[in-house]
């Protein structure tokens, strides 16, 4: 099973290119890399030959060339790569965490409506205060955890 979290961030970038095109070829992929980044020819074969070996791709030879196919989509590496990160954060503080990126990312009017409407969904469930994980005891950590 492909597992995104095990990505370098190189090898996010031969992803990127591999999920715009859907799949592509050893040499495509070399290309659009090289445009924008100083790496040799050697360099991005040995991350394609990386993420084969992780399984996150899988190739087929069409004549002499090599096309990649993404065994994850971009949708589930993003997913699995940020729920991971979250999974280390104080519950506490993933709120503000998440106001950061808001404050910090360009969104379209679309993106803002969606985050909208599952805030105002999640609103009248929502606790009035996230307990800390931090020590395993809430009542423990609560000071140490409360500053944000």
């Amino acid at each position: 099973m492909a597992i995104a979290t095990e990505m370098s961030p190189a090898e996010w970038e031969v992803m990127r290119v591999i999920w715009t095109k859907k799949q592509a070829a050893s040499t495509e992929i070399i290309t659009v890399l090289q445009g924008k980044r100083d790496w040799s020819e050697s360099t991005i074969k040995t991350l394609l030959r990386r993420l084969v070996q992780k399984q996150i791709l899988t190739t087929t030879a069409a004549g002499r060339k090599f096309v990649y196919h993404p065994q994850v989509s971009e949708k589930a590496a993003m997913a699995q790569t940020a729920s991971e990160l979250f999974d280390h954060l104080c519950a506490m503080k993933k709120g503000g965490v998440l106001l950061d990126l808001l404050a910090q990312t360009t969104l379209s009017q679309a993106d803002i409506k969606q985050m909208q409407a599952v805030l105002a969904q999640k609103l009248p469930t929502a606790p009035e205060h996230v307990a800390c994980n931090c020590l395993g005891d809430a009542d423990s950590c609560e000071g140490a955890c409360a500053e944000k």
